[in-house]
């Protein structure tokens, strides 16, 4: 059970990379680079989930100091929860557009 926790904690230290990565480049994955209007949203989704997995896997090999479990279980579902919306809200809303520029078609 241990490497299948370990292997999260891994996974969410390359989410929070790859979120970090994105805010400060605005750098995307290359398989999610398509449906990704909004780019921020994404890396602040990818940074939630990936703090979310990383922290319950910290809490599992007992780094942390101890808190309910309550509060483990509540707390890292609303960050995962959260990271996820905002991930989902990159892809689903429309592309912004700026009224400096014009469109494609340069009207």
């Amino acid at each position: 059970m241990a490497w299948a926790v370990g292997a999260g904690g891994v996974l969410g230290l390359l989410a929070i990379a790859s979120g970090i990565a994105t805010l400060r480049t605005g750098w995307i994955v290359p398989t999610a680079r398509r449906h990704v209007t909004r780019p921020r949203l994404h890396g602040l989704g990818a940074l939630l989930t990936g703090t979310s997995v990383l922290v319950q896997s910290l809490f599992h090999f007992q780094v942390l100091p101890g808190v309910s479990w309550e509060a483990r279980f509540i707390g890292g579902n609303a960050l995962l929860l959260a990271g996820l919306l905002l991930i989902a809200f990159s892809q689903l809303l429309p592309l912004r557009r700026s009224h400096d520029h014009p469109g494609p078609s340069g009207a």
